[in-house]
């Protein structure tokens, strides 16, 4: 049996991180083990934040206890602030996150899936070439989706709704689990969790309500369609989450559209009608190549890789 990580052996790691960051940036890949410990555990970003909030406490301190110590008791002030930070995390737990926690952007590039705990202990798995602004507010936990697509595990507070925007769509929960991907002309919504509030402002019509096991397509000029219960559905098109793209049925082309959003080598179908074959299947997000040779196999087809293309043309 795994023994679950104590109380006091996340505090310690979160203040080495955050002594860590203020000897300098954090490289790429340190960013990412930092990402890859706080998605860990969901407190480990309570921890995390603390512990910067204590380090902000102690630089001011150390600011007006007047002149720098000589550097004969360079390493005993070291570990005098060490020490004192970690008291003053034990300290700060009902201190309000510093600013720059509540409010944060994430990115990813072309291929790139993330997990990121929200300092309000909801979680975000952010997809392919995706951009989000969070800001967690006193009354309000607002998410901006500037482009692609996320699903979000909201922590329950009846107090602070979760609200994401996405150009003129809106999406409202309290405590659920949902995801919003941003299409041209409007978001598609699927519940996984709960019951989520969706509408337009740019409509007057009052906002559709949608529950766990449902979809439905928010357009931005005409607001939220009829919800279409389609849980087998909505568990394929989530399962970019493991980095899976899950197929029953789907045209060649719109596969292949899928593929194309997650790699930098681009799928080409030289043949429309080719693009209409039907494919059932299950496959790796970056194994684009490999999606297209058993496509292709399975009606008879040839596959060329020129560059960043990935040509799929019909067989002699």
């Amino acid at each position: 049996m795994i023994e679950r990580e104590s109380a006091a052996d996340i505090e310690a790691r979160a203040v080495r991180w955050v002594v860590r960051a203020d000897q300098g940036l954090l490289t790429a890949a340190e960013r990412a083990e930092l990402d890859a410990w706080l998605a860990g555990d969901p407190r480990r970003a309570g921890a995390h934040a603390r512990a910067e909030a204590a380090w902000v406490m102690l630089d001011r301190a150390k600011a007006l206890s007047g002149p720098s110590p000589s550097p004969a008791r360079g390493g005993m002030v070291r570990r005098g602030l060490l020490a004192g930070l970690g008291a003053a995390v034990a300290a700060c737990a009902a201190i309000v996150v510093v600013p720059r926690l509540l409010s944060a952007r994430y990115g990813t590039a072309v291929g790139e899936i993330r997990r990121v705990p929200l300092s309000d202990g909801s979680l975000a798995a952010i997809n392919t070439d995706t951009v989000l602004d969070v800001a967690m507010r006193p009354r309000l936990r607002q998410v901006k989706l500037d482009k692609g697509e996320a699903w979000f595990q909201v922590a329950k507070d009846p107090q602070r709704p979760f609200v994401v925007e996405s150009g003129p769509v809106r999406v409202r929960a309290v405590g659920t689990a949902f995801s919003v991907r941003r299409r041209d002309g409007g978001c598609e919504v699927l519940v996984t969790e709960g019951v989520v509030e969706a509408w337009s402002q740019e409509v007057g019509a009052a906002p559709r309500r949608v529950r766990a096991g449902e979809r439905i397509f928010v357009s931005d000029e005409v607001g939220p369609a009829s919800p279409a219960a389609a849980p087998i559905d909505i568990t394929r098109s989530l399962a970019w989450r493991e980095g899976q793209i899950v197929l029953d049925g789907e045209a060649f082309a719109a596969a292949a559209a899928e593929f194309n959003r997650y790699n930098a080598r681009k799928i080409v179908i030289a043949d429309e009608t080719m693009g209409e074959e039907k494919l059932v299947g299950w496959f790796r997000t970056n194994e684009p190549e490999s999606f297209a040779r058993a496509a292709a196999s399975s009606f008879g087809g040839k596959v060329s890789v020129r560059g960043d293309v990935i040509l799929v043309e019909a067989g002699e």
